[in-house]
């Protein structure tokens, strides 16, 4: 069966990366093991060690701020193994290891790095028009490098004796879907005796991106006024810990459906919104889901955690969906995230190939991705006297 690689090398040759795939799943109570490979030459190695590490950061400012050594980029969780020379026991090659050994022959050295289900997933914020460099959020990197230690901050690594791969955690959503959410709220007004009634629910409790959202209304106004519109809104809201606790909420859909309710009568409806990416290129800081390049992605989806992890989770998306009612307002969660692709993921060549068992290769393209925080609000009557 075809095997792609993702492949780089270092700027001297010395040392080359070998991954199998690029995306990493998330299964909240586990995360997917990163297995590769590394290719040494060691004949200019000159008495040093090759090193891998994984490493998870978050990125808040854009390069070009890095000045005078002040970086805005923190490293959330770093692991660093020695390859070559090989150190310890060795532990079992995984499959795709044994894969990438054959293609890379008696020079290849494997590596593996477990990652803690309390990392967030890839996601990064979108730029504003006029922004340049690299996006902020976070990203997770496979570097491969030559040196004396592992980590000596006073031992210059020189790019040339360097190589390394974006990677991403991903989650995709639950493979069973439950009954959707329901809320409701009965508020009375001033200069009224009688109250309104507002009750909200979603068909299921997981949406899949792009999918219309289906939701159902029920109205009872039990006033002598009369309801002249109705609003459905979807919100999302990220959740970033850094120094402290900050969450940042931004709408991302909005439908005013002008429906007539009468005095002391009732009303019942579903309505159907679409929260789109593509509608919503040019709102910077907008949370999606992490892209390797420059390929097409999505609303960051929602970040699903186990109670253990929750408090620990650095970044995290989620998602409500509410409905107004002349100032009555309903929440509902909502949890917004990619269908797991069926079969199983396979990668591509950093530079452009893919590889068979045999070691034959052929042109390629394409690659995709994701996750974040969505919130859906239904603002349902505004009251016109």
């Amino acid at each position: 069966s075809l095997c792609r690689i993702f492949k780089k090398t270092s700027g001297n040759g010395n040392i080359a990366l070998y991954l199998g795939k690029r995306d990493f799943v998330d299964n909240v109570d586990s995360v997917e093991v990163v297995d590769g490979v590394i290719k040494v030459d060691p004949a200019n190695l000159n008495g040093r060690k090759v090193f891998v590490y994984l490493a998870c950061a978050f990125r808040y400012g854009s390069e070009d701020l890095d000045v005078i050594g002040l970086s805005f980029r923190r490293d959330i969780w770093v692991k660093r193994v020695q390859v070559y020379p090989p150190v310890g026991g060795n532990s079992p090659n995984t499959p795709m290891q044994e894969s990438l050994m054959k293609k890379v022959g008696d020079q290849g050295y494997p590596f593996s790095f477990q990652m803690p289900t309390d990392l967030p997933c890839s996601v990064s914020l979108q730029p504003g028009p006029n922004d340049a460099g690299k996006a902020c959020g976070v990203d997770f990197e496979v570097k491969g490098y030559v040196a004396n230690e592992p980590d000596n901050a006073d031992e210059v690594i020189e790019k040339k004796d360097t190589c390394r791969l974006m990677i991403r955690k991903i989650q995709f959503a639950p493979t069973t879907n439950k009954a959707g959410p329901k809320a409701d709220i009965t508020k009375q007004f001033m200069m009224t005796d009688k109250p309104v009634h507002l009750e909200a629910s979603l068909e299921k409790e997981t949406y899949y991106h792009g999918d219309p959202i289906t939701v159902n209304v029920k109205i009872n106004n039990e006033t002598s006024k009369i309801v002249k519109k109705i609003k459905v809104s979807v919100e999302q809201s990220t959740s970033v810990v850094l120094y402290s606790s900050d969450t940042y909420t931004k709408p991302v859909c909005t439908e005013e459906f002008g429906e007539t309710i009468n005095a002391n009568s009732t009303f019942e409806k579903s309505f159907q919104i679409i929260p789109l990416l593509s509608n919503n290129k040019e709102k910077r800081g907008l949370a999606v889901d992490g892209r390797l390049k420059d390929e097409d992605t999505n609303l960051a989806s929602t970040t699903l955690v186990s109670l253990i992890c929750q408090k620990y989770v650095f970044v995290q998306i989620s998602s409500c969906v509410l409905v107004l009612c002349s100032d009555v307002t309903v929440e509902l969660p909502l949890t917004l995230m990619s269908p797991k692709p069926a079969g199983e993921c396979i990668a591509v060549h950093a530079r452009g190939n893919y590889f068979l068992p045999g070691g034959a290769a052929y042109g390629v393209g394409g690659w995709g991705g994701g996750c974040t925080c969505a919130r859906t609000h239904t603002q349902a009557p505004f009251l016109k006297r």
